[in-house]
């Protein structure tokens, strides 16, 4: 059984009143906010009817009707004119693979400046999977309870081991900037990211699909419901184009 240390149940605490109203959890310590936003669906019409000197205070049906056509046809820079920001808060390995997408402004935590918390993404029993197959067409199964919480247990161990080193390292005056080097991707950050729709889409295409990693495709899944939130008639436009960003 994986038995939590008083600092990363107290870490866990802290990331449940750090969340603030509105944000959506995900993984054990993490969320997605939205922070700000200048976006509606309104924004995609006028876009769009600029083109004919035209613009409209409110969505009618047939400005409903002009954002599938849009989108079906992939007329796409219409759906650029508006902004999403959100805060996020996630481990490493999975904002590693955030910033591969270079489709948006990001502004990340800093461990040069300022001391990481003790946070780090213990899988659930459930996610503990092994891979099955070939690059490029793994699937992944569940391993046996057992295997599970010895990986828990193990990944455990060594966030705390890693921890207390770096404490340590920072206690006896070794620069922040030198001292992150012994942690490992699981620890926390986060950071906030602006990005328009389009570009979202695009996002949403890749990372809310079956074949994502599971950890970003849950944060995924979170911008995704707010982005639909904010943008009801685009998101149905992009979920009946079967996903395909324009």
């Amino acid at each position: 059984m994986v038995v939590m240390s008083t600092d990363v149940v107290d870490a866990r605490e802290r990331a449940a009143d750090e969340r603030g109203p509105g944000a959506i959890p995900v993984l054990d310590h993490g969320f997605v906010r939205l922070d700000g936003c200048m976006a509606d669906d309104l924004s995609v019409v006028n876009a769009a009817r600029v083109s004919f000197a035209q613009h409209s205070d409110e969505l009618a049906e047939r400005d409903q009707g002009l954002i599938r056509f849009l989108m079906r046809e992939r007329h796409g820079t219409p759906f650029e004119h508006n902004a999403f920001r959100f805060h996020v808060k996630l481990p490493i390995f999975v904002m590693r693979e955030w910033a591969r997408h270079r489709i948006g402004s990001f502004n990340e935590w800093s461990a040069r400046y300022s001391q990481l918390d003790p946070e780090f993404y213990v899988p659930e029993p459930q996610d503990v999977r092994t891979q099955v197959g070939k690059p490029g067409s793994y699937s992944f199964d569940a391993v046996d309870p057992e295997l599970a919480e010895h990986t828990r247990e193990s990944q455990l161990a060594v966030y705390e081991q890693a921890y207390a080193a770096y404490a340590d390292l920072l206690e006896r005056g070794v620069a922040k900037e030198v001292a992150r080097n012994v942690l490992p991707v699981a620890i926390y950050t986060q950071f906030y990211w602006t990005v328009n729709a389009r570009s979202l889409m695009n996002f949403l295409s890749l990372r809310n699909a079956v074949t994502a990693q599971r950890e970003i495709r849950r944060y995924a899944a979170a911008c995704e419901q707010l982005f639909g939130e904010r943008m009801p008639i685009t998101h149905t436009a992009f979920i009946a184009n079967e996903r395909r960003a324009p």
